[in-house]
């Protein structure tokens, strides 16, 4: 199978004496319509790794040509869709549409091996062979993500479109980006200008888990212009991935309310004296239940909109902490005047607001499954995190939903329980259990599975404060999940992870030649260690929620 990760649907290759096909400095590349995505990436990527130029070929071509093609259903082929033919003439890829053309042309870098990933030729001049086969493929999800947290430790804008690339590869079409919470607001919002000015930057981080004495006393911060949210999205629509925009709302929201001391509940808190917060944990702090704290965030959503033309536009709501509302005089009020019972009723209400006003612009709500506490909102898609249950109870109500359960996917939960992993948190989550994670419950009939649209991997970065660290706990177990999200696997006892960690071998020098700071096998490096940080381990097997 070539060592193909994620695994394709149909994979049929020729042997004997003439089936190999030698690409070379005559090999062009011929473009159909509605392909042009799949090739400017090959000629800037796989042509600067191995030298070749393609060209546009030429009616009568001397060489070999790479011929892309959309033939859509009149092809058999559907959404994101592709055939891959490698023969005499040359290869021939064909997609269902653009994307499936794209994913065509990841599958070819595969097939070219490990060197294709560099960025520049080992040996110019090489000629570059591959055996005859024809792949069919087609995906199982229409949602494969990756969230990444920004907030809590910010990446530069080169390293979130690094990213992107390796999602990419591994055929990711989701990238939820995490730009708001307690310790940092990573957005510029030109009208509400101190949301930047003041709550992009903590004076300090804690060093490891919030009960670690340890402290990082350098200053931390950054954020996004507008120009560099432009970019990193149409860098993400050039390779057919959509970012997904998240905004927290009513909790994980002090960076904000450092800025905007109002948007608090001044009445029992003296909000003008809280900054960026500077350690981990759930927040004691929510917004105010005000009209004009509405209108506050009807401003920021406005902004994201003109930014971000995702259909889906996450609004957080999780871990929001109510004691506030409960000894607040001004937000009881408010409860007794919308009627809504309760502070989780309360929380409903501000959910059922913005997916109201999202809809009315053509947008889709998507929150964590705490949006389902007081009533979960017309509109809304469900991220279930806190295990299965949030997602079993959304996809019976007919609501969409999006398995992320933290106890399958955090991957910023350790892969190993050795005492060398760095700053380990949460249960141990091998790249075995990753490839074994099923996201659609054996209990839901099949109109009920299918609200599962997508399934997703999660990454949250207290503890990791750069790019390296984020490489150590994303990979490799996020070519496992990719695996899960793209390939009709059997059920999770069944399935041939063997067969994948053979096939990781070669992935493995995929990720070498990417400069991927990934976990070893045989665990971390020297290097990746953080010795003396305390982290927090949860001990035995996780409980399913």
């Amino acid at each position: 199978m070539h060592h193909l990760i994620p695994a394709p649907r149909h994979h049929r290759p020729e042997s004997g004496p003439e089936t190999r096909l030698t690409l070379g400095p005559d090999t062009a590349l011929r473009t159909g319509a509605g392909t042009g995505t799949a090739a400017r990436w090959l000629r800037t990527t796989v042509g600067a790794a191995t030298g070749l130029a393609l060209p546009e070929a030429a009616a009568e071509n001397p060489g070999p040509v790479v011929d892309l093609r959309i033939t859509g259903e009149a092809g058999g082929l559907g959404a994101e869709a592709y055939r891959l033919t490698v023969s005499a003439e040359g290869v021939l890829i064909e997609g269902g549409d653009a994307a499936g053309v794209f994913w065509g042309a990841q599958t070819l870098r595969q097939l070219l091996g490990p060197d294709a990933f560099r960025r520049a030729p080992l040996n110019p001049g090489r000629a570059w062979q591959l055996g005859h086969v024809r792949i069919e493929d087609a995906p199982r999800f229409a949602w494969r993500g990756m969230m990444l947290d920004v907030a809590r430790h910010f990446m530069p804008k080169d390293g979130v479109l690094r990213h992107l690339d390796l999602l990419a590869a591994h055929k990711l079409n989701v990238f939820h980006f995490h730009l708001t919470d307690d310790q940092g607001w990573r957005v510029d919002i030109r009208r509400h200008p101190e949301l930047v000015r003041t709550g992009s930057w903590r004076p300090r981080s804690k060093w490891g888990h919030r009960a670690s004495e340890l402290w990082n006393d350098t200053p931390h911060g950054g954020y996004y212009t507008h120009d560099d949210i432009r970019e990193i999205v149409a860098y993400a629509a050039e390779r057919h991935i959509t970012v997904v925009p998240e905004i927290e709302i009513p909790g994980h929201s002090q960076a904000a309310i450092a800025a905007y001391p109002e948007l608090g509940n001044t009445d029992v808190t003296d909000t003008a004296s809280l900054g960026v917060w500077d350690t981990w944990g759930i927040n004691p702090h929510a917004l105010a239940p005000t009209e004009d704290t509405l209108r506050f965030y009807e401003g920021v959503f406005e902004e994201v909109l003109e930014l971000f033309p995702s259909r889906f536009i996450h609004v957080g709501g999780d871990e929001c902490e109510k004691d506030e509302w409960r000894r607040s005089p001004a937000a009881q009020a408010r409860i007794a005047e919308l009627g809504v019972g309760d502070e989780d009723g309360l929380q409903s209400w501000f959910i059922r607001h913005f997916d109201r006003w999202l809809g009315a612009r053509g947008r889709r709500l998507v929150g964590w499954d705490e949006i389902l506490e007081g009533g979960l909102a017309e509109g809304a898609t469900v991220s279930s995190w806190r295990g299965y249950a949030g997602g079993i109870a959304a996809a019976r109500a007919g609501h969409d939903v999006i398995m992320c359960p933290e106890q399958q996917v955090y991957l910023n939960y350790r892969e190993d329980g050795g005492p060398d992993e760095p700053v380990p948190i949460g249960y141990v989550r091998t790249l075995e259990d990753v490839y074994r994670f099923e996201p659609v419950p054996p209990e839901l009939t099949g109109a009920e599975a299918a609200h599962v649209i997508g399934v997703q991997a999660n990454v949250w970065t207290e503890v990791l404060e750069n790019q390296d660290r984020v490489d150590y706990q994303l990979y490799p177990r996020l070519a496992a999940l990719a695996e899960v999200a793209w390939s009709p696997l059997p059920a999770s006892e069944e399935r041939d992870f063997a067969g994948f960690d053979a096939r990781m071998e070669t992935h493995f020098r995929r990720l070498d030649a990417l400069g991927v700071a990934y976990r070893p096998p045989s665990g971390p490096h020297p290097w990746q260690r953080r010795p003396g940080v305390l982290g927090r381990p949860f001990e035995g097997a996780p409980q399913p929620g």
